[in-house]
């Protein structure tokens, strides 16, 4: 059992992308990284096979709210948690629910103790407090678990924003403390990273940076955005935040994003990300590819026997034709959920690793500017 570990492996001249090696307990992780999301202990449509074989997905997300409720602790920690109930033997990072309490906003109610929330599933009323939060990611055993915050929403007022992220402060010092009461469980180590909050203000958003920071954690995330404020301000509180956070731990840009926010960021200095939107939006019948963003319903495709990508050296996206697919989409054939998500989880990871190889060849910032405005064309 170790502590999470962070090596910087190199540097982009023109940017502040970098490249560099995570190593937990559970394995090593190549940044920048993209995580699939496992909200319930499932990639949505997508085996723990295809993750390994075809996404090659390194590390992937579990989330604290969903599997309190289902399939419960009783369940998780007989299992040896969630790691041999999904069967998965990579790392894991789990959220803490912060976020599902916030997207909850009419049925919770936020005290200094914590959050009291209706379940979604049945409406039962349950209090998640910091401890309670890091003694369920306990049971859950992830390698990377986030501390209790609250997200606030876009747009807040100044006085909001701050009282929010005040809170989100006192509960990460309680998150820490319960964390050095408890032991880790199934014989590997619970990393705790701490989350930035602070709205839209940037004087916030550097104190809680520096707040963060002073905690000394292996690693930092940075909360709040991508919540509904345009893309410029996305980036630009982005890089403010990366000035503040330490350099030598990796930054965890949550819930973002397109593949080309993830360009983006990667140029402003995060090192992890994740979003669900690679599987909801193939669900949806859009496919992101190495050429521009496919929406496979369209009439256009019904006789195009063309790989849905054959620029990401990928046999799974190549084995299919677009004309396949859509037959698929239209029947409502389920296998076409599976195609998409896993042909879209296997073009993030293969962005960020192309992205990972340009920062090390030291010409990452002009290969961005050649790959965004492909990334952004609609076929």
């Amino acid at each position: 059992m170790a502590a999470l570990s962070f090596e910087l492996c190199g540097k982009d001249a023109a940017s502040k992308a970098r490249a560099g090696t995570l190593t937990t307990d559970h394995g090593r992780i190549e940044t920048p990284i993209f995580m699939p999301v496992g909200t319930v202990g499932s990639v949505k449509a997508v085996s723990q096979q295809q993750l390994k074989e075809d996404v090659n997905a390194q590390i992937i997300l579990g989330n604290t709210y969903h599997l309190y409720l289902r399939p419960g602790l009783e369940v998780l920690e007989a299992a040896g948690g969630l790691h041999k109930f999904m069967g998965w033997d990579r790392p894991i990072l789990t959220d803490s629910g912060g976020y599902q309490v916030f997207s909850l906003a009419g049925n919770r109610k936020l005290t200094e103790e914590g959050a009291l929330f209706q379940s979604h599933i049945d409406g039962s009323r349950h209090l998640f407090t910091p401890e309670s939060v890091m003694d369920i990611q306990r049971v859950i055993g992830a390698d990377i678990i986030m501390a209790f915050d609250e997200c606030p929403p876009y747009p807040s007022d100044y006085a909001y924003a701050k009282k929010s992220m005040d809170l989100t402060h006192r509960w990460l010092d309680r998150c820490f403390k319960r964390l050095s009461e408890t032991p880790d469980k199934y014989g590997h180590t619970q990393n705790l990273f701490p989350i930035v909050q602070g709205s839209t203000y940037k004087d916030l958003r550097q104190a809680s940076c520096e707040y963060v920071a002073s905690k000394g954690a292996v690693g930092n995330a940075i909360g709040g955005l991508s919540v509904g404020e345009p893309e410029e301000m996305m980036y630009e509180h982005a890089a403010h935040c990366c000035e503040f956070l330490p350099a030598d731990k990796p930054r965890y840009l949550m819930g973002v994003g397109t593949p080309w926010n993830i360009l983006e960021n990667i140029s402003l200095g995060i090192d992890m990300f994740d979003c669900v939107m690679p599987t909801r939006n193939g669900r949806n019948a859009m496919l992101f590819t190495s050429k521009g963003v496919i929406n496979i319903d369209n009439k256009k495709w019904e006789k195009d026997f063309s790989p849905l990508d054959d620029g990401i050296g990928s046999p799974f996206s190549e084995y299919y034709t677009k004309a396949y697919m859509r037959h698929l989409v239209k029947a409502k054939e389920i296998l076409a959920l599976t195609i998409a998500s896993v042909h879209n989880l296997t073009f993030y990871l293969w962005l960020v690793k192309q992205a990972r190889a340009h920062i090390l060849a030291g010409d990452f910032n002009s290969w961005k500017k050649e790959m965004i405005p492909v990334l952004k064309t609609r076929l």
